[in-house]
Formats: structure tokens, sequence, C-alpha cells
């Protein structure tokens, strides 16, 4: 079955190690959800985050992470249910994968860790022959205790096999952003990046989902504040003013190609302040 994953990385046409790396780590993730849905963890979960715009939507920048949120929330939720499937699913592939749980029950966020260093090993690589041996490391995470108001869909993926996944609609994930860019305790520049995207989507935000994020987790919380198109602008608006847009800008840099780079120059407040304005 490796001979299925060298196929599709040659789809990437890969011009460099840093390409070729993020090709592979994709391709990684592909098969880690295809193993999940053969699981049965699309029944109580959800795909959402960058790296499920970049999968479902072509978002044209890679993501490093797979991120989930339970449809209903459940605090006894353990990864571990999961996780020696997920192996399982990996090996067929002719993978040899480690798979490992890292989550803390007390935490509303569960986390586990996806490292292989099998897959350099058994390709012909153009570029990263040199570093034969080299781990790849996926980081898993699920919300365990997500707020309330999201919306689902249901889409078939073709690789490696033909499969299903529920994630969230596009609304719900873009609800989801807004709370980290507006939340967040620390600059991501690929969140500011995402949400370009969406407004280039013409993207209308999950305000009920939004509000309930806001009340469970932030500077908002417990405050019950009622959020409309308006008061979501000027909130944005203060955030974009304090943000240093080169150090933005250099964080999503990697995850481009060269072409989408270019766009990198215009990234100012003056740039973000004009694409609030386009905010639904």
């Amino acid at each position: 079955m490796i001979e299925i994953i060298q196929q599709r990385l040659a789809t990437y046409r890969a011009t460099n190690p840093l390409e070729e790396e993020q090709a592979l780590k994709e391709i990684l993730q592909e098969v880690a959800l295809f193993a999940l849905w053969r699981a049965d963890f699309f029944e109580v979960a959800a795909f959402q985050g960058g790296t499920s715009l970049r999968i479902l939507h072509k978002l044209p920048r890679f993501s490093e992470d797979l991120d989930f949120i339970l449809k209903e929330p459940d605090k006894a939720f353990d990864w571990n249910r999961y996780l020696e499937p997920l192996s399982e699913g990996l090996r067929e592939f002719g993978l040899q994968s480690e798979v490992l749980n890292k989550s803390r029950m007390d935490q509303a966020v569960r986390k586990a860790i996806l490292k292989d260093g099998s897959i350099s090993q058994q390709l012909n690589l153009s570029f990263l022959q040199g570093a034969a041996g080299k781990a790849l490391k996926i980081k898993l995470e699920i919300d365990v205790q997500p707020p309330a108001g999201s919306g689902f869909e249901y889409t078939y993926l073709d690789f490696p096999l033909d499969f299903e996944v529920c994630n969230q609609d596009l609304g719900s994930n873009f609800a989801l952003k807004i709370h980290a860019l507006l939340c967040r305790p620390f600059l991501k520049g690929r969140d500011w990046y995402d949400f370009t995207w969406y407004l280039k989507q013409a993207t209308v935000p999950n305000y009920e989902l939004l509000a309930a994020a806001l009340d469970q987790a932030g500077p908002w919380q417990g405050q019950g504040l009622a959020i409309g198109r308006e008061r979501l602008q000027n909130a944005l608006r203060a955030k974009i003013e304090a943000i240093d847009w080169n150090e933005a800008a250099e964080d999503v840099r990697k995850f481009l190609d060269p072409v989408q780079q270019q766009s990198l120059r215009v990234w100012s407040a003056k740039f973000f302040l004009s694409k609030v304005d386009q905010l639904p």
C-alpha cells in the first residue's frame, strides 16, 4: 500500500525540502483521518480548524495539526479508544507510526501525538534523502467541552480510499476562528491568513456559536455578551491596531508557496482594517 502514498506525493510536485516535508505531513494527516473514520470516530467528533479547511476546502496554505470537537460535550472522552485503531490503520499502509496519548483529563482540550519516521525511509524522495528517518509529528487535539451552536456537514474524501468525515460547517469554523483571533493569548499569523480566506468565500460567521464561545472562555467570559456584526467589527479593529504585522506575516510564510508569499507584502493594520469592513 506504500505505492499509493508514493503516487500521492508525486501530485504535489514539491520543489524544495520544506514543500516535500509539508506534503508528507499532509498525506499522513489524510491517512490518519481514514483510520479514525474506520474506528467510528466521526460518530462522536467533527473535523475543524485550519487543516480541515486545507483538506476539505483547498485552503492555499499547509497546516500542521488535526483539530476536532465533540458533537456533544463529554468530559469522559478518552483518546485511548481510538489510538490503537489509528495505529493499525497506519500500519496497513506500510507506516510504522507511534501514537501517544498526551491528554490530561482535567483539561477541556485532549491531546495526542502521532510520530512517524518510517514514511521518509520508504519513499523515493527528491529532497529529503539526507534526512531519512526524520520523524514527522502531527498533533491531534479535540475539544471535549465545545460551546453550543455548531453546525455540521458530512464530506466524502477519496484518499487513501473512499471515506466520509463529519466536519464543522464553514460558518461555525469561522466563528471559532474569530474567537481565536480575539482571545488567543499569543499572535498566530495563520489565524489572520485564514480570516482573509473566509472573507473571500463570503462566509457568514455563526454568531450564535461565537457568542457561546466568548461566554465560555476569554476576556468576555461569563458576561452573556450579545454579539453582532457591528460589535464584532469594533473588537476586531481594536485587536488589529495592536498587532505587529511583520511578526504575523513571518508566522505564516513557511506554510505558503512562493507565489502566495507575495501577498504578505500588503499585511498591515490598514490592510486588515479594510478587511473588517467586508465582514458579512
